[in-house]
């Protein structure tokens, strides 16, 4: 049976997290809330875990969870070949609404789905989200939602969504947007945006400047309608 607490009592807020943390380490899926929408995690070490918050949410392995971070230190133990670019990115908006594709530490024993030997990761601008993190370590993280319905910006809203697939839900209040984090592809040069959200091109511009918009080419790459 789902539990949801009220994280803005204090007495609720500290059952809710060890509660949390209990279902975390039981290798259930929580809903939490993030610096941008509702999430549904599970422990990104476990890969009963992520295939249940995947069938939570109705999606393939082909669409691999991102990974939330308690601190941006936690950034080497969980990624490899990191350029100086991304970092720059993680200094300047982490915490924050900005998701960084990285490629992962060939010795972590994780399965996210089909990551192609990458892992996307970010440390939410949440205080609740990070309090939990710290506790349970890296945790697999996607919009609480049904693949294809919009993203949760609250609990009661993802409890409607993803129902008893959920161990414990916390209340953080109620998200004023929707907009997902922005998400920077790491493991190319130039680095790329793969999807547009919370903090703008423009934005993450002033840290990269050569940081390519979705679909935009370098620009000494070839045109590719002279090809074939």
């Amino acid at each position: 049976m789902s539990t949801r607490y009220d994280a803005q009592d204090p007495a609720q807020r500290s059952a809710g997290i060890a509660d949390a943390v209990e279902a975390i380490r039981d290798r259930q899926c929580i809903v939490l809330p993030t610096d941008t929408v509702y999430g549904i995690g599970a422990d990104a070490f476990s890969a009963q875990a992520v295939a249940v918050l995947l069938a939570a949410k109705g999606r393939s392995r082909a669409t691999p969870p991102p990974v939330l971070m308690a601190h941006p230190r936690v950034l080497d133990a969980l990624a490899d070949d990191i350029p100086d670019q991304a970092r720059a990115l993680a200094d300047a908006f982490w915490p924050g609404a900005l998701t960084l594709i990285l490629n992962a530490q060939p010795s972590l024993t994780w399965d996210l789905g089909e990551t192609h030997g990458t892992v996307g990761l970010r440390v939410p601008d949440d205080e609740l989200a990070r309090d939990i993190l710290e506790q349970t370590g890296p945790m697999a993280v996607s919009s609480a939602n049904r693949h294809g319905q919009p993203a949760a910006t609250s609990a009661i809203m993802a409890q409607e969504a993803l129902g008893e697939s959920v161990a414990v839900y916390l209340d953080g209040g109620d998200r004023q947007t929707q907009a997902p984090s922005t998400i920077v592809d790491c493991t190319v040069s130039p680095l790329r945006l793969i999807r547009a959200g919370a903090i703008s091109i423009d934005t993450l511009r002033e840290v990269v400047e050569d940081l390519l918009d979705v679909g935009e080419s370098a620009p000494d790459a070839p045109d590719d309608t002279t090809q074939g």
